[in-house]
């Protein structure tokens, strides 16, 4: 008998999603006006112990709405991971501003010592602001992805801003609800310690919208502003009246009303997560030449994404297990490429990125979905240690 698909991340739609889309659906507010995107906008906030929340329709219009908050404009550089997912990085660009990549430590994320290295040998803060001695251009900020649901070191992260005079921008994209439990940020969550921060609820994510994102900020007047352009910049609702260029940023309300479904069920898809991974760890940790990567620890993580470290001495390469998983009807990946081989974005600087092109080489991402059986996980481990 063939045996069935086992997928690398879908959605979990087992709350009350359809009750309260088909609430939307009758009520007739249907695109970007209604109740719903409103009540989203303070389930998020609520959430993530934020006094306000701005609703965008993905992570990526979210991180460039980010940028601009931050005053990155053309002819700024800004600090950012090379190992991450693009769009990350493209926002930067969409502000006129071009990246400077930075590897990343254990944790896949942002390493701020590596970050401090490149500062202290290229960079100078000269009447308040952080200029490379290179290029002469002023180092706006730093962009820090928490990758997976891994919170980046932060504290590292905060002190060498504080320094340097960084705005920090936290990707959280993929980190809804990890939090630190111990240290000088306990209770904190991933997007919510530096100047800006950015949820995403694309499909994968660990709740979805189907598209979308949300903008949290410990400066209400940028939220202010970030939530003026994602809707055009309208000064005068009845007269269509604009003050300054704006963007159709806008979430839906039929997609606001999907996550309210979603965002009751978090904290379960995160307990599901976290006993998925802990049985990968069981199964495939320290056997076969594999490792179960860790998070970082005085961290609840939400266990977005798990990966899968390929030893030296294993019989095969990360991209011949790949394809033997795919022969069995499972779904993995690669982490991405590094940014700074790809697009246009060779010719920009990179500072100690051997690690990350390490790690790129031996990890796949394992099935991860929230509704992950335990018997769909065993015959992912079965089939990695027939390899």
């Amino acid at each position: 008998m063939e045996k069935h698909f086992i997928p690398l991340s879908v959605p979990n739609f087992s709350g009350r999603e359809k009750e309260y889309v088909n609430d939307a659906v009758v009520s007739e507010w249907v695109s970007t006006g209604g109740s719903k995107v409103a009540e989203f906008e303070q389930a998020v906030a609520d959430y993530v112990h934020m006094p306000r929340a701005v609703a965008c329709n993905s992570g990526t219009s979210g991180l460039h709405l980010a940028m601009m908050m931050a005053g990155v404009g053309r002819g700024d550089e800004v600090l950012a991971p090379t190992l991450t997912f693009i769009a990350a990085v493209n926002p930067i660009r969409y502000a006129g501003a071009e990246p400077v990549f930075i590897g990343c430590g254990d944790s896949l994320c942002l390493c701020p010592t590596l970050a401090r290295e490149f500062l202290e040998q290229n960079a100078v803060v000269r009447d308040g602001v952080c200029v490379n001695r290179t290029t002469g251009a002023v180092i706006k900020a730093i962009v820090v992805v928490h990758v997976f649901g891994n919170m980046a070191a932060m504290e590292g992260i905060m002190d060498l801003a504080a320094k340097w005079r960084l705005t920090v921008i936290e990707d959280a994209t993929e980190a809804l609800g990890t939090r630190y439990t111990e240290g000088r940020y306990a209770g904190k969550y991933a997007g919510t310690i530096g100047d800006i921060g950015v949820y995403s609820f694309n499909g994968n994510k660990i709740i979805t919208t189907g598209a979308g994102g949300m903008v949290v900020s410990n400066h209400a007047d940028w939220l202010e502003r970030a939530k003026h352009l994602s809707t055009q910049a309208k000064s005068d609702e009845l007269n269509y009246k604009h003050d300054e260029v704006g963007y159709n940023y806008r979430m839906t309300n039929l997609q606001a009303a999907l996550g309210l479904a979603q965002l009751e069920q978090l904290e379960g898809f995160i307990e599901h997560k976290t006993r998925m991974y802990e049985f990968y760890r069981e199964k495939l940790d320290g056997k076969h030449h594999y490792r179960i990567l860790p998070f970082r620890e005085g961290v609840r993580s939400n266990h977005w994404f798990y990966s899968l470290y390929v030893e030296d001495g294993h019989a095969l390469s990360r991209d011949a297990i790949i394809e033997k998983l795919r022969e069995e009807g499972i779904q993995t990946r690669p982490i991405w490429g590094l940014i700074q081989d790809q697009a246009d974005y060779p010719k920009n600087a990179h500072y100690g990125t051997q690690l990350a092109r390490h790690y790129l080489e031996r990890v796949v991402n394992l099935p991860c979905s929230t509704n992950l059986t335990e018997a769909d996980a065993q015959r992912v481990a079965d089939v990695l240690l027939s390899l």
